[in-house]
């Protein structure tokens, strides 16, 4: 089989979407399908043995002028006029100029003969999407592969909010659900949130979950980090949604209830937490909670085997039908994760109701449990902490891959 991957950036260090991005482009190759990539990560590019292609962006049509014009004002003038616009136009001159270079750059390499075309993006973007639907000759054998709800008001909350240009938003995902032959989501329970606004979703569905890509390079162990302690990873920004605070004081009164714990537990907390600067200014003294600001992919996953204990941590919502891009990290680095979220979460689906590591995101007291249920398994033997699931570890590699792909029709 011959696939066309359309991808907004495989730079794994822009973004957790693009880390997701190139481990199900690694995996596609893994199966051993001929693949030719085009992106629009702004910069060149390339994977290991995969034909790579920079789309590049049109510097010298009428849209990248009125983008940069618009850019210069605002920077000028500080007045916000793109949502204006947008309320207008529906999208950004950006965002359409993008567009029209990523559907020329699909036209030219008609030549390749793919017998699917998948696109991929990240945030609220999508411009991939937006461009394949200008080409309605390749429509028979699109995937168009959707990694959040969208648009934006259609998010659970405490996500969800309304755009200046939602209509047109809307009327996007209605066309890309229509003519796409096949819509993949990262997770069930996205697929039946998303099925609840768009219904057709239901008869050209499948899940292609975030999947585990194993980073060869060996990474140093950061200074910030100290081994062989009893450590709690939070990896990942940390969203204004993804409160820590009631975690931070969960773990507090477990060190207040276990005084030894003092001298060999810590917290740490690795990724962009500008939503949580002056929350975390509170604790900056305290030498049992560490806080460092991004850095590299490598060393993120190397840290996320070296540590005790794996966090993810979710909004307080109702449900969170997001498979977070971390999840297959966590399951390859085989160490018990603390699920801090919603009942109804993907997460827990995945995991199961009968897993123990589970608090709500503000139940203090059931979070302080779980981590002291997990020091007293450390202190007698850290080896023992395990989470020992390969059932999820196939679910998140190529061979459960495979198995979708060959069973769409």
């Amino acid at each position: 089989m011959k696939i066309l991957v359309i991808s907004e950036s495989i730079n794994v260090e822009d973004s957790s979407a693009s880390k997701g991005r190139v481990a199900l482009i690694y995996n596609l190759q893994k199966i051993g399908y001929t693949l030719k990539v085009l992106h629009y990560s702004h910069k060149e590019i390339q994977l290991n043995n995969i034909d790579c292609h920079l789309i590049k962006e049109n510097k010298f049509s009428f849209l990248y002028f009125l983008s940069r014009f618009v850019r210069i004002f605002q920077r000028k003038t500080n007045l916000d006029i793109n949502k204006k616009l947008e309320r207008i136009f529906g999208f950004s001159f950006t965002h359409t100029n993008d567009t029209k270079a990523i559907a020329k750059a699909i036209k030219a390499n008609e030549d390749f003969k793919p017998n699917l075309i998948f696109t991929l993006s990240k945030g609220g973007s999508f411009r991939p999407h937006r461009a394949m639907l200008k080409l309605p000759e390749l429509h028979s054998i699109w995937l168009a592969y959707i990694h959040d709800p969208y648009p934006f008001h259609v998010y659970p909350r405490p996500y969800n909010f309304v755009e200046e240009s939602y209509k047109a938003k809307e009327k996007l995902m209605f066309s890309i659900i229509e003519k796409a032959k096949f819509i993949a989501f990262p997770s069930f329970l996205l697929k039946e949130w998303m099925q609840s606004y768009f219904p057709i979703v239901e008869n050209k569905s499948c899940i292609i979950p975030h999947q585990i890509k194993v980073v060869e390079e060996k990474a140093p162990i950061p200074n910030f980090f100290t081994p062989k302690e009893f450590s709690l990873l939070h990896a990942g920004n940390l969203l204004k949604q993804r409160n820590p605070k009631f975690l931070i004081q969960a773990f507090l009164q477990f060190l207040e209830k276990n005084p030894v714990a003092k001298n060999e537990a810590k917290l740490y907390f690795v990724g962009n937490y500008a939503a949580h600067k002056a929350l975390f200014d509170k604790y900056s003294e305290d030498s049992n909670i560490i806080v460092n600001d991004y850095i590299e992919y490598n060393i993120i996953q190397m840290l996320e085997k070296e540590t005790a204990v794996n966090i993810i941590l979710e909004a307080i919502s109702e449900i969170s039908p997001f498979l977070p891009g971390k999840f297959p990290n966590c399951i390859k680095a085989d160490k018990p994760i603390l699920l801090i979220g919603p009942y109804y979460s993907e997460v827990k689906r995945l995991l199961g109701n009968d897993y123990q590591y589970w608090s709500e995101a503000n139940d203090i007291a059931n979070i302080e449990n779980k981590i002291t249920e997990l020091y007293a398994i450390w202190k007698k033997n850290p080896n023992d902490l395990k989470l020992n699931r390969m059932d999820l570890n196939d679910y998140c590699n190529e061979k459960e891959l495979k198995k979708v792909i060959e069973n769409l029709k």
